[in-house]
């Protein structure tokens, strides 16, 4: 059984070895001693503040309850850009026209922005390819919305995830269309070097609106596209009713997704209930099943069954991956949308 945790100081060792696995263009968490360790002191000091901290990092891993083996890793921004500037393309229109020559172009363009400053983040969602599959996936991205229900006064009303953009053989279109004139390195270089600070890419693009039919063919269309490994949490995040509203990554061109918190399904929908502990096996739909509890936060996915209006009853195993106990208030919500409990 997966369940969903904070992350731990114990966990250092097996956060380097998911750092290892993520490849180029995962700019949160990459192959980089300094940038793990950084991860972990901010997401243990987040878990360590009894009130809300201004900008905190929450971190979660996923870890396998029958080996002990933490398989994947996601984490929540409070807020961005209120200590360092926080940048993005925003894809706009522009027309040019002219009656007399019986002209009229619409051209796109990108303009650099901070307009997502304050707004928290989902971030850092990597789970190791031999635990992709089962829904585990589902249930580490969403695992989010449920801490985020449960405690929206750390949180912003809004919410953005920025989508890993199109890259093929870890050279990135966009990058090599736009953003190598300006640092002459190429996409893995400039990817290292962003994975600590992604400011000195923004002082360094042009700060004027930029034509985007100026760019190469393969830069344009890489705009707003994910990457291929990324698409299905894209996925997952659009069906919770998050949207891309015309922003993209600087670096890669990624699309930026967002939402008001109280509008996620999972956030909207979810409800409190008592426990049940029973050796019955439910069947039928998955739920997320989530403790209220803060620094000792835990979240699963399992079949339920009714006892009554406010009473589900599980087996000793999930009660045992959440860690309560007979008569324990618990959150919870369909995985997926269009199911109802």
């Amino acid at each position: 059984m997966m369940v969903v945790r904070p992350i731990q100081a114990e966990d250092h060792a097996a956060l380097r070895e998911l750092a290892r696995n993520t490849g180029t263009g995962f700019t949160s968490l990459q192959d980089n001693d300094e940038q793990v360790a950084a991860k972990l002191e901010a997401g243990l000091a987040a878990f360590d503040a009894a009130t809300p901290l201004e900008e905190a990092l929450y971190l979660f891993v996923m870890e396998d309850t029958d080996t002990g083996d933490v398989v994947g890793i996601c984490g929540i921004e409070s807020a961005v850009g209120l200590s360092d500037p926080w940048y993005n393309y925003r894809v706009g229109t522009l027309v040019h026209a002219s009656r007399e020559l019986s002209v009229y172009n619409q051209i796109s363009t990108l303009t650099i922005t901070n307009d997502h400053t304050g707004y928290s983040e989902l971030c850092t969602l990597f789970l190791l390819p031999e635990a992709r599959h089962s829904k585990h996936g589902s249930l580490l991205s969403k695992s989010r919305f449920m801490f985020m229900a449960e405690f929206p006064q750390r949180f912003s009303e809004h919410v953005i995830a920025e989508m890993r953009g199109y890259s093929k053989d870890s050279v990135s279109p966009f990058w090599e269309g736009l953003g190598r004139h300006f640092f002459s390195i190429d996409f893995a270089q400039a990817d290292q070097l962003s994975s600590m600070d992604k400011i000195f890419i923004a002082e360094l693009m042009p700060k004027n609106t930029i034509y985007t039919n100026l760019l190469p063919k393969e830069a344009q269309e890489a705009i707003g596209k994910t990457h291929e490994n990324t698409t299905p949490a894209r996925r997952l995040l659009e069906n919770e009713g998050m949207r891309y509203t015309g922003y993209i990554d600087i670096f890669d061109g990624g699309p930026t997704l967002e939402a008001r918190v109280n509008d996620i399904r999972a956030v909207q929908e979810s409800q409190y209930v008592k426990v049940h502990i029973d050796s019955a096996e439910p069947e039928g739909e998955l739920y997320l099943v989530s403790t209220t509890d803060f620094a000792s936060f835990r979240c699963t996915m399992a079949s339920l069954t009714r006892v009554s209006n406010n009473l589900i009853s599980v087996t000793p195993a999930v009660a045992s991956a959440l860690n309560v106990t007979e008569g324990t208030t618990v959150r919870i919500v369909p995985l997926s949308s269009g199911r109802r409990f």
